[in-house]
């Protein structure tokens, strides 16, 4: 086995503000506690709280590194003491509290899995942070049912995109919403039944034609602000709404009324911050069955564009567009 090295290339957050915020440093390689792994990143994923962060207004956990970087794939470098599953050399993706915009990051060996079959480490790589997300929102929290229909806000962004392949392989009628006809017609390359250009067309009446003027069994949704109540609206008798961010505001007014004629359950959840615990009991579900959808090429993410670790400023600038269908990615060479 080589000698790990002392110091990395990480990605430091310099000053809370624009992608220019982000600038390469030196670190020390991180040390392993009892239970984690320390991998050899070739891959991360860029996710909207990586730019909350670089905003200043997202705070990493308690114990988290300052460095961003949610989900990462590599090899393992080095393990912890209690460490059981895993060996140096082995390749695995993970999700993480932060830290992955550099050469090493640590993960709990819990949060951990193998890289699919068949899976570049880029690819790999684009799988923890929406695959956890939505897995844990759309199947646990959100109760998908074979032959429901699910209406996802957001469909071409990285959540989006796992939640259509998602839904579709158990077999649920997908509706969702993009900003543009160009990201109407990726979601529907990719699975989506209907795609609502939500700049043109109101959701509310389009998800009602889609579905026999019932309404969405259940609604995903990353907008919040004015969106809770056209949900509300958009969803059927015994719907369910799962709240996974807020970009347009996180406090609203409700009007309970339709909450309670229509029965419906409004919940949500965050991820970064939850117990190892938690994150390790969704691991388990999605080793057990989305893993093997992956592995067969059933379902893959779509990947957007790659950046250099070096360049995470431009990966930013390109996430801040919206430009982009699926995930934006940075590799470490």
């Amino acid at each position: 086995m080589s000698k790990l090295p002392e110091r990395m290339t990480a990605i430091a957050i310099k000053t809370p503000g624009g992608p220019e915020a982000l600038v390469p440093e030196e670190r020390p390689v991180p040390t392993p506690g009892q239970s984690d792994i320390l991998v050899r990143v070739r891959a991360a994923g860029v996710n909207r709280p990586d730019v909350m962060q670089r905003q200043g207004k997202y705070s990493p956990p308690p114990g988290a590194p300052d460095i961003p970087g949610l989900e990462i794939a590599g090899e393992v470098a080095a393990i912890g003491a209690n460490v059981k599953r895993w060996k140096v050399g082995d390749a695995v993706t993970a999700l993480v509290p932060g830290g992955g915009y550099a050469e090493y990051a640590l993960a709990d060996e819990t949060n951990a899995l193998p890289v699919p079959k068949g899976f570049s480490f880029i690819e790999a790589a684009a799988l923890p942070e929406t695959f956890f997300t939505v897995w844990h929102n759309l199947m646990e929290r959100g109760r998908l049912k074979s032959g429901e229909s699910v209406l996802v806000h957001g469909g071409s962004s990285g959540i989006g995109t796992t939640a259509i392949m998602l839904a579709k392989a158990f077999d649920a009628t997908v509706i969702i919403t993009a900003r543009s006809a160009e990201k109407c017609a990726a979601c529907k390359k990719l699975g989506a039944d209907v795609a609502i250009n939500y700049k043109t067309e109101d959701f509310v009446a389009k998800t009602k034609e889609a579905t026999g003027g019932r309404g969405a069994d259940l609604i995903l949704d990353m907008v919040g602000g004015d969106y809770v109540d056209r949900n509300y609206d958009a969803a059927a008798v015994e719907g369910r709404i799962v709240q996974i961010a807020t970009q347009e505001g996180f406090k609203v007014t409700l009007n309970l009324l339709k909450l309670m004629q229509k029965r419906l359950t409004h919940t949500g959840s965050t991820l970064r911050p939850r117990p190892v615990a938690d994150k390790a009991a969704i691991a388990r579900a999605l080793e057990e069955k989305a893993w093997p959808l992956l592995s067969a090429g059933k379902i893959k993410p779509v990947i957007d564009s790659v950046y250099p670790l070096t360049k995470a400023s431009e990966a930013h600038v390109r996430m801040d567009s919206s430009a982009h269908v699926g995930k934006i990615m940075l590799e470490v060479s």
